[in-house]
């Protein structure tokens, strides 16, 4: 009893006075799928094939031993009664009966394995996405990149009570009353590492979360980022907005800025108070439906000036106003030749209640309708006259044939548009074939301006941007709630647009996004930026139903194959890059506002995909593990270029760095990397500290000196668990 007493005035002694205050909870732990069995783990029984997953025994074991039989592997188990007891009970079970766990305090000593990339972008950096628990893959960026990264992007799970997120295996719904301690524990554990991998004299970190947890997370952010600047912005997110009964139709969510050192937001051309937004409950995903390109290409325009979006749909939509019987008179045809799609007409409106059958088509004409995409009708935006007009002075335009239909969509150039022509802030540069006009900014007519906090952007919506993207870029729905691309690159612009060789880590980058916002980014500016995103490969949970149904279980190739990572974020990246579909199609949506091209022209980038191992210390103390090791080494020293895969006797060199597998051949090492300018890091193998200390003195002086695989096993070792 007395000892019960102390733990629990230990523990209340060690909360705050004030501020937020929660419980830490019972460490998280991680089941290790397909990880081998060995000698000294921690495992858990899993359940016969089809069966409920807590069905068996949920308590861990400790491997005493393994043995080889006729029917496979066989783990001999001990696990103590109770934590004050000295007796201790047995069993055994066949190793492939059994997952291994890592708890949160355990050791983890990681290692990648590649499984596959894509090179497009010549001699620059790479970026990496890493399947893995993002807590273990937090722990191998330490090693990599510590207080090396300029921004943070997170979208974490905002712990809505619709079991969207698992603590300790478990999914986490409305009835558990620890939901919200559980969710600031899971979330205060990432935090603390986060904040290390960020330069501290210039740096920024970026959350998203909605009104479920923002003012928990705000406190914790507080708490854990001191020093640092704090904002939050308000981002219209789902113009038809969340609706619950009684309260108001939610369409926002929020978005935490935390500025270290001298992180700062870089002004840029919009305010993001972006009027044309509020027009989003009228206008369908088609708001910039015409898919050609509308960039400044001019010499002297700076790319960060792109041109704005400028072009939108004619078609009215959204209210009861904006259906056929609101204003009968703007309900009409755009004829086009079937063929080649050229405007013929526009034609007249029909009478109010007349059906479209009654509307004559000439042959080898057809006529483009103000229509939902459910194909409600609706109306167009002004009369057939004013659009004969606007064909007529190259204010309308028509977009890209559809091959199927052979239908265009039109859009147009709002008055505010016309008025900037006018005054000199947009200049026309010609017309496209068909006769529309062609225009540029002015060189030094806008000007940057400071965003406010408040962000109103049609690009932003999450279905049209996020949804809808994906979907295009995979050719089928996977991924629910994706994040707008664009709502992305506009968070991290803000950030980095004066930084063009800027290291960006997503920790929570489910389909992929931040990574695809970053390509952008580069492509806009020239810049050479990476990205670390990081994902694991949970299977949704209906998903994992219809698996135990099948008798599949976490581990199988048909259960992984169908992971977050390798359904949804890797084949979503690969089709960025390369503009192909999982199925080897051409994407067919074209890139909209800021930059818009065709999506089917990909990116001049390089990226790779890891999976993150889990190897033994003594095998990496031996040396017997190098292969696992060599693309840390390589994301340490930059990821780009070559990668040194296989250990040699004496050492190897590539772009960025070089390994010394040999004291006796340090003489060539050195002369090696002084007859470079780029290789930036040594790793040294030796457990000599003598020895090292001798290399390192006689290293050029821009090559840092890394000691293996002492640095590597001292870094896992004291980075384990903490607070």
């Amino acid at each position: 009893m007395a000892e019960d007493i102390r733990d629990h005035i230990k523990a209340l002694t060690e909360r705050r006075a004030f501020g937020l205050n929660f419980e830490r909870h019972t460490p998280e732990t991680v089941e290790l799928p397909g990880r081998p069995v060995r000698k000294g783990d921690k495992v858990r029984f899993l359940a016969p094939r089809g069966a409920d997953p807590k069905s068996v025994d949920q308590r861990l074991w400790r491997v005493m031993s393994t043995t080889r039989t006729d029917d496979g592997r066989v783990a001999s188990l001990a696990r103590q009664v109770s934590p004050d007891s000295n007796d201790f009970e047995t069993a055994s079970r066949a190793c492939d009966d059994l997952i291994v766990v890592a708890e949160f305090r355990d050791p983890i000593y990681p290692g990648l394995v590649s499984t596959g990339k894509v090179g497009r972008g010549g001699d620059k950096p790479f970026h990496t996405v890493i399947n893995a628990e993002n807590f273990h893959a937090l722990q191998t960026l330490l090693y990599t990149h510590e207080a090396k990264v300029d921004a943070i992007y997170i979208d974490p799970p905002y712990n809505t009570g619709d079991s969207d997120w698992k603590y300790n295996n478990d999914y986490v719904d409305s009835d558990d009353i620890y939901r919200h301690s559980k969710w600031l524990a899971f979330m205060e554990r990432r935090l603390k590492m986060a904040k290390r991998l960020l330069r501290p004299d210039s740096s920024v970190l970026i959350v998203t979360i909605d009104e479920k947890e923002y003012l928990r997370l705000g406190l914790l952010l507080e708490q854990t980022f001191p020093e640092a600047d704090i904002q939050m912005v308000s981002s219209v997110i789902n113009r038809a907005a969340s609706f619950r009964k009684g309260r108001f139709a939610r369409v926002d969510e929020y978005i935490f800025y935390v500025f270290l050192g001298e992180g700062h937001i870089h002004p840029w051309v919009s305010t993001m108070l972006d009027e044309s937004a509020l027009q989003g409950a009228d206008d369908a995903t088609e708001q910039n439906a015409d898919e050609d390109s509308v960039r400044s290409e001019e010499e002297g325009v700076p790319k960060t000036k792109a041109m704005p979006t400028v072009w939108f749909t004619a078609v009215r939509r959204g209210t009861g106003s904006a259906e056929r019987n609101g204003r009968p008179a703007l309900f009409y045809p755009v004829i086009l030749d079937a063929e080649s799609g050229a405007l013929i007409k526009v034609g007249d409106p029909l009478p109010k209640d007349a059906p479209r059958s009654q509307y004559v088509l000439e042959p080898g004409t057809v006529a483009v309708w103000p229509l939902a995409k459910d194909g409600r009708e609706q109306r167009w935006r002004f009369s057939a006259t004013k659009m004969r007009e606007y064909f007529a002075a190259g204010t309308a335009r028509l977009g890209r044939r559809d091959p199927e239909t052979g239908l265009r969509p039109i859009t147009y150039l709002q008055p505010g548009t016309i008025k900037n022509i006018a005054n000199g802030t947009f200049k026309v540069t010609g017309k496209s074939p068909e006769g529309a006009l062609e225009l540029a900014l002015t060189e030094g007519a806008m000007k940057d301006v400071t965003p406010r906090s408040v962000w109103n952007q049609t690009s932003h919506f999450a279905r049209d941007h996020g949804t809808n993207l994906v979907k295009s870029l995979l050719g089928e729905k996977r991924f629910e709630f994706p994040k707008s691309l664009y709502a992305v690159e506009d968070s991290l612009r803000f950030v980095v647009a004066d930084k063009p060789d800027a290291v960006i880590v997503d920790f929570f980058a489910g389909s992929g996004t931040t990574a695809h916002a970053v390509m952008r980014l580069n492509k806009q500016d020239g810049g050479r930026r990476q990205s670390i995103s990081v994902t694991n490969n949970e299977v949704s949970a209906e998903e994992q139903t219809r698996l135990r149904s099948r008798g599949l279980r976490p581990g199988d190739p048909e259960w992984e194959a169908l992971g977050i990572c390798d359904y949804v974020t890797k084949p979503r990246i690969k089709a960025a890059v390369t503009g192909l579909t999982p199925s080897g199609e051409a994407v067919k949506t074209d890139y909209k506002f800021t930059d818009e091209f065709p999506m089917e022209d990909g990116f001049e980038e390089n990226v790779e995909f890891f999976t993150l191992t889990y190897e033994a210390p003594r095998s990496v103390a031996h040396h017997r593990s190098f292969e696992a090791v060599a693309p840390i080494l390589w994301l340490k020293a930059g990821a780009k270029g070559k990668r040194i895969d296989k250990a040699l006797e004496d050492f190897a060199v590539a772009e960025t760095y070089g390994v010394l597998f040999d004291l006796d051949a340090s003489h060539a090492f050195l002369n090696a990397l002084s007859a470079s300018d780029q290789v930036r890091v040594a790793f040294i193998v030796t457990d000599d500290d003598r020895a090292f200390q001798m290399v390192c003195s006689e290293l050029p002086p821009h090559v840092e000196p890394v000691r293996l695989y002492e640095s590597y096993l001292t870094n896992f070792k004291i980075n384990t668990g903490r607070e």
